[in-house]
């Protein structure tokens, strides 16, 4: 088992202006364990963009925020693999 808590943490260089903070992450149980995700609104925007960038081009600041999404969702899954190997290493002491 690879140890995550020993890798960097990602750094998130900023967040974009257009980040509606108070709706970005939503947690849910799995298996004991909290999973942290982005929002159903989040996702619904970067399926947006998504979509525009397949359809036509994204602009500079529209560019930017699917970096910055990206970004977002690299440090997520970076916590959620450090709670993960955290509840198994526990799981693994116990047994």
């Amino acid at each position: 088992m690879s140890d995550e808590t020993n890798c960097p943490l990602p750094r998130l260089q900023n967040l974009s202006v257009s980040f509606p903070l108070d709706r970005m992450v939503r947690i849910e149980l799995q298996e004991g364990a909290l999973v942290f995700k982005t929002s159903h609104l989040i996702q619904n925007r970067i399926e947006a963009l998504i979509r525009k960038q397949r359809d036509t081009y994204l602009n500079t600041e529209d560019e930017t925020e699917l970096n910055q999404y990206e970004e977002m969702d690299d440090f997520l899954s970076f916590v959620n693999r450090v709670v993960r190997n955290l509840m198994q290493s526990e799981n693994f002491k116990d047994s």
